[in-house]
């Protein structure tokens, strides 16, 4: 694996005696091509694997050599491929079984009595198999549904070493692992809307960010119910579509997170790491990188509960995949870029202790607790949304307000209209300058008011785009064609953080 990669590894065996006809007195499996240590470990789990199944095992002085050589292999996966070609090597596999050696992909993990365990990235196995023209892949049982998810090869799990040996020699014949069905409609969150009382308002701004893709940030007094609404949002997004899950599920299969004897993953992802994480966690990296918190939310929400308690410098690692929807980690031994197309949704009070700015004290410290975030990263979040605290009446009204199939709906219409005017799988958060040019057109009023503003908040030009996209998507939640200065001044009423900065200023 290079990131969520697959690169092929080819397994050479060689097997030398001492002197013709004669054994050596204590055969030895040396492991060559740059192994980690649970790879230079696979010599002992296949020799006892082997032995305990009933095959032979090197007599001689065997030379392992995983190819290409200047590739850092890691993790059990090749134990299966290392016995394959052993047996290989010493006739129990035949010439019948040949062609079936050239036509799949091989990895998995061995028991020490020859049972196949699971593996991570078996999907980007599939992947590789796909893009080398292979027949298929052969893969432990439990890994099978998620490789299967990878359409145009044939998939074989098998449960145990002496399965694999028979299906290669064309002793029987398996039954390729059918492919999961389609992705039904996840709205599966773990809140409805309807549990969180009088924040109409917010709620309304929270469907125009699922509406459009837009990134938000809710600023409220503890209590208020921001974390309720940003663990409702799932359930009012698109489902994932059928390239999307293959996305996702790619991006788990990476790190072995896939449900076992799960296909694809059908809802859309929603992380909440922790204000301690560190940067490396929330945006990848390590000394063999990974994904992070970011790439895991992938065509999903990732929700960062009290933003200015993060690390700053994990914050600002935040701009690049916002911005541009993946995550560059460099190393000496290369780059490596991870998919991070994910909606981020924050949550911050107003103060550290909790509520709005009253007095002059007050709004000093209100100063100092939003200065922990950078104007470059407020200017990547297209909502500020204020979040007022709930009154007693409205918590004990017994009717509910807006619930998560209404706001669903308008979302859904929403997006039916984007799709309509700028295709599948573009939202109006991903809208370049010149497509907003074309679809965002701004006339007479409406854009004499965007101008006051620019002037008066002192807003930048990427602030200027992202009034424009956040208008767009008012426009279609409204189901109206063009963009009016309502919905412009709806969508500057959604950059709380920008008048309270001029506020202070003033």
């Amino acid at each position: 694996m290079r990131g969520i990669d697959a690169l092929p590894v080819e397994i050479e065996c060689d097997e030398r005696f001492s002197g013709e006809g004669s054994e050596e007195k204590t055969p030895r499996m040396s492991l060559v091509g740059l192994p980690d240590v649970s790879v230079r470990e696979s010599s002992q789990r296949v020799r006892a694997a082997l032995s305990n199944c009933g095959f032979p095992t090197p007599r001689g002085m065997c030379t392992i050599n995983l190819a290409p050589a200047d590739l850092r292999k890691e993790g059990p996966l090749y134990d299966l491929p290392i016995a394959i070609a052993l047996l290989r090597m010493q006739g129990v596999l035949g010439e019948r079984a040949d062609e079936r050696l050239a036509g799949f992909a091989i990895a998995g993990e061995l028991a020490l009595d020859g049972q196949v365990r699971p593996i991570r990235g078996a999907t980007s196995l599939a992947f590789l198999a796909r893009s080398e023209k292979l027949r298929g892949v052969i893969v432990p049982r439990e890994n099978a549904p998620e490789a299967a998810a990878v359409a145009g090869i044939e998939v074989y799990g098998v449960a145990r070493l002496e399965e694999a040996v028979g299906f290669l020699n064309q002793l029987y014949e398996m039954t390729p692992e059918r492919a999961p069905d389609e992705c039904p409609p996840p709205f599966g969150a773990a809140l409805d809307f309807s549990e969180v009382r009088g924040q109409e308002a917010a709620k309304r701004a929270m469907a125009i960010a699922a509406a459009g893709g837009h990134n938000a940030i809710m600023i409220g007094p503890a209590g208020s119910g921001k974390t309720m609404m940003a663990r409702a949002l799932p359930g009012i997004l698109p489902p994932l579509t059928p390239d999307e899950a293959l996305d996702v599920t790619r991006i788990y299969s990476s790190i072995g997170a896939v449900p076992r004897g799960a296909g694809l993953i059908r809802e859309r992802p929603f992380r909440s790491p922790h204000h301690s994480a560190s940067p490396a966690a929330i945006v990848g990296g390590g000394s063999t990188p990974r994904p992070g918190e970011v790439s895991l939310a992938h065509h999903g929400v990732l929700f960062l509960d009290e933003l200015p308690e993060f690390p700053r410098v994990a914050l600002e690692c935040l701009r690049e995949p916002l911005e541009d929807g993946f995550v560059t980690i460099a190393r000496a031994s290369g780059t490596l870029r991870f998919p991070a197309r994910t909606m981020l949704i924050a949550a911050m009070n107003p103060t550290h202790a909790g509520g709005f700015a009253g007095s002059a004290t007050e709004r000093r410290a209100q100063d100092k607790y939003i200065g922990r975030l950078s104007g470059p990263l407020l200017d990547r979040i297209d909502l500020h949304i204020e979040v007022r605290a709930v009154p007693f009446a409205s918590l004990h009204l017994a009717r509910p307000g807006a619930t998560s199939a209404t706001l669903r709906t308008l979302v859904l219409e929403a997006r039916g209209r984007m799709e309509v005017r700028q295709g599948r799988s573009r939202p109006n958060a991903r809208l370049s300058g010149r497509e907003l040019d074309r679809v965002c057109a701004l006339e007479g009023p409406a854009q004499r008011l965007l101008e006051s503003a620019m002037r008066e908040l002192g807003l930048s030009a990427r602030a200027y785009d992202r009034i424009r996209r956040v208008a767009r998507t008012i426009a279609d939640i409204d189901g109206i064609e063009s963009v009016t200065d309502a919905h412009i001044a709806e969508a500057i009423h959604y950059r709380v953080l920008d008048r309270i900065r001029v506020g202070d200023a003033a």
